[in-house]
Order: structure tokens, then sequence, then C-alpha cells
């Protein structure tokens, strides 16, 4: 999450955690599987260096992490952007633009498609969007996979907008890269281990074009943010 240490990370849910500074993040439950299975979510603030705030993905809030937010945003005013970066992480929303309704909205091609009572500023699909708050923040799209109009829509949940936020080299990024929090017993028969990082399972599956290439263009963008974002 941070460049500080290497030592595996555990945050609390539900609670506002300074990953870094002018670095925020909220991790809470999203349980599947009647409940068996809990994948967990999260959203990220990032203060900039104008002093107002992006929201990276929402998340459903508790009392205290409303007001945790309204504390450090001044009751939302400083919140110039809220970003949704998955394209499938799309259950919050509502709420959170009912909550924050001046903000300005962007989201992936399934947010603006998908979720029309929300006055959309743009889309990530544009680069001239990604590019908005560079060279303090930087967006960017996995190689190899489908980001526009991913399917089947119940397995392939593989493509997240990476966002690296320079000053503190930190980066948000859902679903593509999985960290492993203490996961459940179901999870670890799957694999995961506590403080590692694999990639979503669907690589192996729906989550590259079904092409020779596709991989191999994967790797080399991966390769490449690793140069860029170190």
């Amino acid at each position: 999450m941070s460049a500080k240490g290497s030592d595996p990370v555990h945050i609390e849910k539900d609670e506002l955690f300074e990953v870094a500074t002018n670095f925020w993040n909220i991790r809470v439950s999203f349980k599947m599987l009647a409940g068996l299975v809990d994948l967990g979510s999260h959203m990220s603030l990032i203060r900039l260096t104008n002093g107002n705030f992006l929201v990276i993905d929402t998340v459903v809030l508790t009392d205290r992490t409303r007001a945790e937010i309204n504390r450090l945003t001044d009751n939302g005013k400083k919140i110039e952007a809220v970003i949704g970066v998955h394209p499938f992480h799309t259950l919050a929303f509502p709420a959170f633009y009912e909550a924050y309704p001046n903000a300005k909205y962007y989201g992936t091609p399934r947010h603006v498609r998908r979720l029309t009572t929300i006055p959309w500023a743009g889309s990530l699909e544009d680069c001239n969007i990604r590019k908005k708050w560079e060279p303090e923040i930087e967006m960017r799209i996995p190689a190899g996979a489908e980001f526009i109009n991913p399917l089947p829509e119940s397995s392939n949940h593989f493509v997240s907008v990476f966002v690296f936020h320079r000053p503190s080299r930190t980066l948000h990024v859902d679903d593509t890269i999985v960290y492993g929090d203490h996961p459940g017993f179901l999870l670890k028969l799957t694999g995961f281990k506590h403080g590692t990082m694999a990639f979503q399972p669907s690589i192996k599956g729906p989550g590259l074009y079904p092409t020779a290439e596709a991989p191999f263009e994967f790797r080399d963008w991966m390769k490449t943010l690793l140069n860029d974002w170190p």
C-alpha cells in the first residue's frame, strides 16, 4: 500500500487509516456466499497540493467513517472529485452521491452506463480525464484486458484503473492485485495467505483477452508500471 516498511499490513475495518502522508484508506467487509466469504472492499482519500481531496472508489459508510470524512474534508466541501476505478464496484455510489452531491463524479464506462441517477462529469475511458490531476496523480488502465465492457459480468472482475499518488508513492488498486489481510478459511483454500499479494484469480480465466498476445501485453504493461512508479 505504501512504500514504508515490508511487514504485513492489517487495517481495521470501518476506520479511516492514514496509509501515507496525504493518503487515507477505509476498508470494509463485503461478504458473499451467504456471508461465508468476506472479500472486503475499500476506498481511498487523497489530499491534493491545492488542499482539496480526491475520493477513489466508495464504500458504505458508518456514522463514524462519515464523520471522519466530514472532519477531513470540511463536510465534503473540499471533495474535488469522486472517482470509480473498478467497473463492478458500484453498489455504494448512489448513497455516497446522496451524501456528497456537490463533488464531480467520474467513473468507468460501466459506472456511467449503469448508474444513470448520478450526473457523471466524465469517463475514465477518456485519457484527458485520467491525466486531469497529473503529475500529482497518475492513472493507468491495464493492457491485454477488456475495460469498457468486461464479460462475463459474473466472473470477469480483473481490470481496474491503477491510481498512483506520486508524492507519497502510494498505489490504489482494486481486484487486479489482491492483498491477503487475514483471509478466511475458504479463501485460504484458494491459496491466499496473510500479508501476500496475488493477481485476481480471473487472470487465469476471462480476465485477459483470449489471445496469445494478451498475457505478454499485460506482463509488459506491469513491467513498465513498476519502472515508472518506483
